[in-house]
């Protein structure tokens, strides 16, 4: 489980932080890079994290604990404390080399008085997890094959009254015209449908996986919590864009270059060639059009008071 994920925008689309079902057990997995590309997208979505943790208030306006499950480097846990000035933050995550980047972080932040890590994997290795005000997935849940499973153990980790904010579903990124003056008009259309495909086989290929349909606020309710709201949070950074931005636009299209090599065509293969290349006037690095706009999609349901 992972904010490294890739199903829409990362933390990204990221099929977003090529976090498949491969990678996260990978012992060649660069995590120094991964951490880096999760904490850049992080802030450059600072500002639509901020609309969604404030939004959550009205469910948990004062929390003392919140979980990161599928934490990663803790990327949005840092953005969460900042949210919740007054909350322990417990960044949860199966990958230790993340976590550790998180409790450096922390240390370098001052925030160890109020920060900790928990090694953790859904749906059973969670016994670590401490009771929770607020549990926050952001595209962690789809890298577990029993989806319903891993959302009624972490509802016994939820106090009573507490919320859980799920961050599944939206609208896959867009970052250039459909026209982009070379090659076949249409190439992020092609790259989403070959996304799906790689999507459904990591799906398939997970431990004990089972097929749901992705109706999350019935799949909030099959975990005995009463479902409250649905809210999409848009995050719109037209051209031109920041370093930032642009950064981790370009690292986007690299990975998924890497993860779709065999799933486009020739003619789609060197349009993404052209767009990574530096020296290109007309690649990711120097165009001024290029812009990021996405739609991420947060469910809340809560544990009503009289379930212990």
């Amino acid at each position: 489980m992972g904010h490294h994920d890739g199903h829409g925008e990362n933390q990204g689309h990221s099929h977003s932080h090529g976090h498949n079902h491969d990678h996260n057990h990978d012992g060649d997995m660069d995590w120094s890079a991964m951490g880096t590309m999760l904490e850049r997208y992080a802030r450059v979505a600072a500002p639509m994290y901020g609309e969604v943790a404030s939004w959550l208030t009205r469910w948990v306006p004062d929390p003392g604990v919140v979980v990161d499950v599928g934490s990663g480097p803790g990327a949005v846990s840092f953005l969460l404390a900042e949210a919740y000035p007054k909350a322990r933050i417990v960044a949860a995550d199966p990958e230790e080399a993340l976590l550790r980047r998180a409790r450096d972080r922390a240390a370098d932040e001052g925030l160890t008085d109020r920060f900790d890590t928990v090694r953790a994997a859904l749906p059973d290795a969670i016994d670590d997890v401490p009771e929770a005000d607020l549990l926050w997935l952001c595209r962690s849940l789809h890298h577990v094959g029993d989806q319903g499973a891993a959302l009624s153990a972490l509802a016994d980790r939820l106090a009573p009254g507490g919320a859980v904010a799920l961050l599944e579903g939206g609208l896959t990124a867009r970052y250039l015209p459909r026209d982009i003056g070379f090659g076949r008009p249409g190439l992020l259309s092609r790259l989403e449908a070959a996304d799906e495909e790689w999507f459904a086989g990591m799906r398939e290929g997970l431990d004990g996986s089972k097929g749901a349909t992705e109706d999350w606020p019935a799949l909030l309710t099959a975990a005995g919590l009463r479902y409250e709201a649905t809210r999409s949070f848009l995050l719109d950074l037209p051209a031109p864009l920041s370093d930032d931005a642009r950064a981790h636009v370009v690292e986007e299209f690299t990975r998924r270059r890497a993860m779709q090599s065999e799933r486009l065509g020739p003619d789609d293969l060197a349009t993404f060639d052209r767009l990574l290349d530096t020296s290109d006037p007309q690649s990711l690095h120097r165009r001024p059009d290029l812009f990021l706009l996405s739609a991420q999609t947060v469910h809340v349901a809560v544990k009503d008071e009289t379930r212990g």
